[in-house]
């Protein structure tokens, strides 16, 4: 069989009534049963079939003295008749939640970074239009969010794909870079420290992430490069609340990404050294499902991280 052209339902003018008929015959095996379902004659729905068999150049349904079976094809085409009533269907409803001032549910997933300014700033726009729609937020890192996308938990997330193969199937939209600063308490002895330099900080105390962590290889690699022994006065731990108690305890130094830093400088809770460190987190970006269609909810809040991305970046 020649391949059909993409669109080649247009040109079959193929109705719903044909797609209910599938379904009935799937359901009935017979096809004077599946017409009186729909309220046809018997030749109308044969017909239809045959119609559609011919556009097709397949048999759809094996005619059997007892009734109908479907063939491989039929399968297939009863399959697809069932995801497109079932597609249209929601759309009756996303219709009904526009109406209605979109409530419903959006899911989302976000890393840290992002979930400091660009995602806060993008739901307050959608709050402002759809004050009724729930927003649920799931922060974690790359790879958790990732196994939620691809089982269908996320509408999308905003994350970075840390493995080529695990990007199929995926539509990614890089937004920024994250470069990383080294923060300290207020009052730290090196935040006067004229001209700063990274072995200035080789012998420092430090809270890091664990052995094993992107960021902390990451750091440890800018030590390297600077013919530098990495920090070993270290505490491990990603506990935020932990870090921030031990920074104002300590003279331990930290690192963390710069978007993140300037929030927490914000808030008088740590300052950020003055000095530019060469180490970088890989880019982040929106990432969803290439075959999964958005809620009309789930769209707008996508559209609005897209412009907040495009202010902040």
């Amino acid at each position: 069989m020649d391949t059909l052209n993409p669109n080649w339902f247009l040109r079959a003018r193929l109705k719903t009534r044909q797609l209910l008929l599938l379904i009935a015959l799937d359901e009935q095996r017979n096809i004077h049963r599946a017409a009186e379902e729909l309220h046809m004659t018997q030749p109308a729905a044969s017909k239809q079939i045959k119609d559609l068999e011919e556009m097709l150049d397949v048999r759809l349904f094996d005619r059997l003295p007892r009734g109908m079976e479907p063939t491989i094809y039929g399968e297939t085409m009863i399959r697809h008749a069932r995801m497109a009533l079932t597609s249209l269907s929601l759309a009756h409803d996303d219709i009904v939640a526009l109406k209605s001032g979109l409530t419903g549910q959006v899911e989302v997933g976000v890393i840290m970074t992002p979930a400091m300014a660009l995602l806060p700033r993008a739901i307050a726009r959608i709050k402002q239009q759809a004050p009724l729609m729930r927003i649920g937020v799931h922060l974690e890192h790359s790879n958790t969010l990732m196994d939620m996308l691809q089982h269908g938990t996320l509408d999308f997330m905003i994350g970075r794909i840390l493995e080529k193969e695990s990007s199929a199937g995926l539509i990614y939209e890089e937004l920024t870079e994250e470069p990383a600063s080294a923060v300290a308490r207020n009052g730290h002895p090196l935040l006067s420290r004229k001209n700063l330099q990274l072995r200035d900080l080789a012998g420092q105390p430090w809270i890091l992430p664990p052995q094993g962590s992107i960021l902390r290889h990451r750091f440890d690699m800018m030590f390297r490069r600077a013919s530098l022994e990495p920090p070993v006065d270290v505490v491990d731990t990603t506990a935020l609340l932990l870090i921030t108690s031990l920074l104002q305890q300590t003279d331990s130094l930290h690192v963390m990404p710069t978007e993140v830093a300037h929030y927490y400088e914000s808030l008088n809770v740590l300052s950020i050294l003055p000095i530019e460190l060469p180490c970088k987190m890989d880019a982040f970006g929106i990432i969803r499902q290439q075959d999964h269609l958005l809620s009309p909810g789930a769209d707008m809040l996508l559209k609005a991280v897209r412009a907040t991305a495009a202010d902040m970046y």
